[in-house]
């Protein structure tokens, strides 16, 4: 079952406003980021990324 973005936008919502009230400002600003980490990592794995492509990465930047 797909989640359209509409509903995903409103949780994600509900989880911030549930985080800043309930954590204060400093578990918002977690919410949001583990949240922005999340849909990224999503996003890249949606578009055909592999393991294989962060581990070449990694190994390129060491050089």
């Amino acid at each position: 079952m797909a989640v359209n973005r509409a509903f995903a936008g409103m949780a994600a919502g509900m989880a911030l406003a549930f985080a800043g009230y309930f954590g204060g400002f400093g578990a918002f600003l977690l919410v949001a980021a583990l949240g922005g980490l999340g849909a990224a990592a999503g996003h890249w794995s949606d578009g055909g990324g592999r393991l294989q492509d962060l581990r070449d990465a990694y190994e390129r930047s060491r050089r």
